[in-house]
């Protein structure tokens, strides 16, 4: 099913059909800030892995976290260093991904993380509303393995098909780019990932002098 969320009859059909989706772990493709994404009840290790097999990707690429807050952030990290609330207080919502050590306490499976996940808080109104009814998502760009992520709901829609229960359309992705991706697991160190909307001297100039950033192995 897919709504235009430009016309309010259809953005409260399509949001109460995309939190019923979510709830019987099924898949739902929304914007956000940057590209389209495909998405999913993080909760359920059966729809995470619906995900995984509709992109075509295996566990070794769990999908990131999309959140409505820092108190999110709080309840689903372990002892998650002040420089992460540093950048998210400057970035969020926007197009910044901090990967952080995990809550051991909490029941999901993202697939081989390591004891970490990757959180994102999206600049996205259609998205954060639906993040604040249902929680945390398991949210990847949606797109096939190798293959461009959507601009548009047509193409997200091309790729996926029957596979996902609703198309949520927010028009054209604002951003060609993806989100910029920091490793913040390892003390006094941040680790670019992936370099996206933001630039690295755009996180530099919200650190100081006090850490050192440096590209992911």
């Amino acid at each position: 099913m897919r709504f235009d969320s430009s016309v309010t009859s259809e953005l409260l059909d399509g949001m109460r059909q995309a939190k019923q989706t979510i709830a019987r772990a099924g898949l739902v493709v929304l914007p956000t800030d940057t590209v389209y994404g495909i998405g999913c009840d993080a909760f359920s290790a059966f729809a995470v892995n619906s995900l995984l097999e509709a992109k075509g990707r295996g566990r070794q690429s769990p999908p990131p976290v999309l959140i409505p807050s820092l108190d999110t952030l709080r309840a689903l990290t372990s002892n998650p260093p002040e420089v992460a609330f540093t950048l998210a207080e400057k970035f969020w919502p926007g197009a910044l991904t901090i990967i952080l050590q995990s809550q051991p306490s909490l029941n999901w499976d993202l697939g081989e993380t390591r004891g970490t996940v990757a959180l994102r808080m999206p600049n996205n109104e259609l998205a954060l509303a639906l993040l604040k009814e249902v929680g945390p998502l398991a949210v990847s760009s949606a797109n096939l393995t190798g293959q461009p992520a959507a601009s548009n709901i047509d193409e997200a829609e091309k790729y996926f098909g029957t596979k996902v229960g609703v198309y949520l359309d927010g028009g054209p992705a604002p951003s060609a780019k993806p989100s910029t991706i920091l490793d913040l697991t390892e003390e006094g160190k941040v680790k670019v990932v992936r370099v996206g909307v933001l630039s690295i001297a755009q996180i530099k100039k919200v650190l100081g002098k006090g850490f050192e950033v440096v590209m992911a192995d």
